[in-house]
């Protein structure tokens, strides 16, 4: 999916005049990464520093995605989608494109740990209704567990365990 446009600020909050442009999101998403690595560039200390980048975590809100039924998500998921070319709706190719074209060019080392296409398939770690409620339920939310279920939000331990491993082997064994 391409197509989406943004709306940004050109310059500074603290310019007299304000200049908004609209850009697609993958454009946007060049930016801020370009920024942060002009950043990284002045900032850095090499010889002291890796740097890591890790993608976005997907949502399972829309079981549609995996062969679900419409009004489906996380909630009463069991088993992980197998489909190995899945790739749920809110999770978007040209973004990651878009970070693996930036990431290559640096000249000094960005390590991409990308999460997003291994989570996508984990749609049984969520967590679901089963969290600390901040807000006591409606009568109705109780008996529709579906209209409450967090499927942004990962279970501990559980798939942020595996995100770990990954940090873990690109420190030890780049």
């Amino acid at each position: 999916m391409t197509g989406l446009e943004m709306k940004i600020l050109k310059g500074s909050f603290e310019d007299e005049e304000k200049e908004i442009i609209k850009v697609s999101t993958e454009d946007a998403y060049r930016m801020a990464i370009k920024s942060m690595l002009r950043w990284l560039k002045i900032n850095m200390d090499r010889k002291k520093t890796r740097v890591f980048f890790t993608s976005m975590s997907p949502t399972h809100a829309k079981g549609i995605d995996w062969g679900g039924e419409a009004g489906e998500n996380c909630y009463n998921q069991t088993s992980m989608v197998e489909d190995p070319n899945y790739w749920g709706s809110d999770s978007r190719k040209s973004i990651m494109e878009v970070i693996g074209e930036v990431l290559e060019k640096p000249k000094f080392p960005v390590t991409f740990l990308n999460i997003t296409q291994l989570s996508s398939y984990r749609k049984d770690a969520h967590t679901s209704i089963y969290k600390k409620q901040w807000n006591p339920l409606t009568p109705e939310q109780l008996a529709n567990p579906v209209s409450y279920a967090d499927c942004v939000h990962w279970c501990l331990p559980g798939l942020p365990d595996t995100w770990n491993e990954l940090l873990f082997a690109k420190l030890f064994y780049p």
